[in-house]
């Protein structure tokens, strides 16, 4: 399967999934998690995508983004700065992890 295959059948895949809101707790978390250095500003879709799964209370954010955001140093950071917030941070991992490949 080519990467453009690859990338249509990912969206198909999550075309029925629901959208969560930004709301201002998300955009709050997202800042504080810039703020804090654990991901870096021009990285900022990576925090905002830890805040809305966190504020939203989800359990699981898939990526594929090994560097910053499925990366277990980081992680561990991202955690403690969720819950100091008082939000629990979902699982972080890759596809490949998710299905138990790696």
């Amino acid at each position: 399967m080519g990467d453009a295959e690859a990338a249509r059948e990912r969206l198909k895949a999550i075309k029925r999934l629901p959208l969560l809101d930004i709301t201002p707790e998300v955009e709050d978390l997202a800042e504080r998690i810039i703020a804090s250095g654990i991901i870096p500003e021009k990285a900022g879709t990576d925090a905002a995508h830890i805040a809305i799964a966190a504020v939203h209370g989800m359990q699981l954010l898939m990526t594929w983004h090994r560097v910053r955001l499925a990366n277990a140093i980081l992680v561990r950071k991202v955690e403690g700065l969720c819950r100091n917030r008082g939000y629990e941070c979902p699982v972080i991992c890759t596809p490949e992890e998710l299905m138990g490949e790696d």
